[in-house]
C-alpha cells in the first residue's frame, strides 16, 4: 500500500468514525477563530473555550483589542498559558490588522504569517475554516498520528509534515482531515496509551502496538 493509498483509506475510515469534520475551538467570527487558535498553543481546546466568551464580551470589535493594552488582555486569558506573550500578541495581531490590512483578514497563509504570533499552524486552519482554501494543520495530534499511520517519515517538525502531507492527501479533504484527526486523537490515538485493540485503522496501520 502506498502512502497515497493508506491516506484515502484513512480518510474514508475518519468520515464513517466522525461524520462532522468541525473545529473544537468555538468563535462567532474569523478575528475570533484566529485569537482562539493563537490562545490555544500548549493549551487546550476545552480551557480556550471556557476563556474567550468573556474575552470577546469584554473586546467585541477588531478596535476594541487594537485599543487594548496587553494587561488588559491579559487579565482575562491568565488560565491559558503564556498568557502574557500571547495577549501581547492578540494586541499587536489586532492594531497590525487595522493599521495595515484595513480590517480585511488576509486569506493565505504567507500574509497570515506576517502577523505578531501567527504561526503556519494558525494560518492553515484560519485559511482552510475561513476561506474553504486546501490547508494543512500540524498540530500535535496531526504530527503523532500521521508519523504513527506511515503517512510521514515521523519527523515533529511541523512544516515537514504539513510538506509530506500535502504531497499525498486530496487537497478537497485535507482540511477536514485534520480536524478528524484531532477528534481521533483524543479518543483512540492518545499520545500515551493508544486504544489499538479497538482502533479502526489498525488493519492499516504499521505503528500499531500488540
Amino acid at each position: 500500500m502506498t502512502k497515497k493509498q493508506r491516506a484515502l483509506a484513512v480518510i474514508e475510515a475518519l468520515k464513517t468514525r466522525y461524520p462532522q469534520a468541525i473545529c473544537s475551538l468555538q468563535a462567532d467570527s474569523p478575528l475570533q477563530l484566529l485569537i482562539a487558535t493563537r490562545l490555544s498553543a500548549q493549551c487546550t481546546d476545552a480551557r480556550v473555550n471556557l476563556v474567550t466568551p468573556a474575552l470577546f464580551a469584554r473586546f467585541p470589535t477588531l478596535d476594541d483589542l487594537a485599543d487594548a493594552t496587553p494587561e488588559e488582555v491579559g487579565s482575562y486569558i491568565r488560565s491559558c498559558g503564556l498568557y502574557k506573550t500571547k495577549a501581547a500578541d492578540i494586541v499587536a495581531m489586532c492594531r497590525m490588522l487595522r493599521d495595515v490590512y484595513h480590517g480585511v483578514l488576509p486569506d493565505t497563509v504567507e500574509e497570515l504569517t506576517k502577523l505578531p504570533g501567527v504561526g503556519r499552524k494558525t494560518a492553515n486552519l484560519v485559511c482552510g475554516d475561513v476561506f474553504g482554501k486546501p490547508a494543512v494543520v500540524a498540530d500535535t495530534h496531526c504530527i503523532r498520528i500521521t508519523g504513527r499511520l506511515g503517512l510521514t517519515d515521523g519527523t515533529k517538525d511541523p512544516y515537514k509534515v504539513e510538506t509530506q502531507l500535502r504531497r499525498i492527501l486530496p487537497p478537497t479533504e485535507s482540511n477536514d482531515l485534520c480536524h478528524r484527526l484531532v477528534l481521533f486523537g483524543r479518543e483512540i490515538c492518545t499520545a500515551r496509551s493508544p486504544a489499538c485493540l479497538s482502533c479502526p485503522l489498525r488493519d492499516i496501520c504499521p505503528g500499531k502496538q500488540m
